[in-house]
């Protein structure tokens, strides 16, 4: 029988106990399933551990859950050892909107049950850590800082009114001066830059479409650079992120590769939904196929 480790974490968006005891009812109906709760990359380390011979991990969270257990995995040296599936129960559930993974919990997990499964590509940052759906500096990640002490209270909604604080705040900020490489070739110098996204997935900040065209099997980086000037100019991109058509626009590149290298003003980077520090460099590169998943 396939044996499964089903990582629950207390502080996802939308989960409760009955739904993690529904969500194990159904996976039992295929499986031999474990459950453990987990707070940290400590306690994550502790049962993969305690579990060195699973079949697949269903991760009962969202984006910032998910990260976490892959990451786990990867410095455990397990990644490509056991399927993963995804349950999503957190705030935005950014990834698994690209996934097509249904938003009923119930649903999700007759999906895994069903056992149909499908590469994953993985980018790591210039600091060696892992992204599972998107990474972006800019007005983005300043929009992300605003909402953080929201997301708890407001939920999705959060992102929502930290974007418009930062975008009343920043119609008249300059932007980043920045040189941007993607596979060695430097883009074309323009200023102001307000944004330079990658990433696997389509979707941020509870379905925003950043990057609208990417596919996570396809080996290969989505970007998008918005290089959007004056006030009016910069509310129209706003609004089409949104709509998930900016990238068409005359003021944005979108571009693919499997490496990119951002030099110049320090920026703050969001990374699968967490705050970095303002960095002069930032880096990424595309792992193809570097795990399995469960999917519709």
């Amino acid at each position: 029988m396939t044996s499964l480790l089903a990582i629950a974490n207390s502080d996802a968006g939308t989960s409760t106990d009955e739904l993690v005891e529904a969500v194990l009812a159904i996976l039992r109906h295929g499986a031999d399933v474990s459950l453990t709760s987990t707070s940290s990359p400590a306690d994550l380390d502790v049962a993969l551990s305690a579990h060195p011979d699973l079949d697949g991990i269903v991760v009962l969270g969202g984006d910032g859950s998910l990260h976490a257990v892959v990451a786990a995995l990867r410095t455990a040296g397990r990644l490509g050892d056991v399927v993963i599936g995804l349950v999503p129960l957190g705030t935005g559930n950014d990834f698994a909107a690209t996934l097509s993974l249904p938003d009923d919990a119930e649903k999700a997990a007759h999906i895994i049950v069903a056992g149909r499964t499908r590469t994953i590509d993985l980018i790591i940052d210039g600091d060696d850590e892992v992204v599972i759906n998107a990474a972006h500096i800019g007005i983005g990640a300043e929009a992300a800082a605003a909402a953080r002490p929201l997301k708890k209270a407001l939920g999705p909604l959060g992102y929502a009114v930290g974007a418009i604080v930062t975008g009343l705040k920043g119609l008249r900020t300059p932007g980043a001066r920045l040189e941007i490489s993607v596979d060695g070739d430097v883009l074309p110098r323009k200023t102001p830059v307000i944004q330079v996204a990658v990433g696997n997935g389509r979707f941020v900040g509870g379905g925003a479409a950043l990057l609208p065209q990417a596919d996570p099997s396809d080996g290969q980086l989505d970007v998008a650079v918005s290089y959007t000037e004056s006030p009016m100019r910069r509310i129209a991109y706003a609004r089409s992120v949104r709509r998930g058509d900016h990238h068409r626009r005359d003021d944005v590149v979108y571009v693919r590769g499997s490496k990119v290298l951002v030099r110049g003003d320090a920026l703050r980077c969001t990374s699968d939904g967490e705050l970095k520090e303002p960095q002069a460099e930032h880096a990424w590169r595309i792992e193809a196929g570097a795990l399995t998943m469960y999917v519709p």
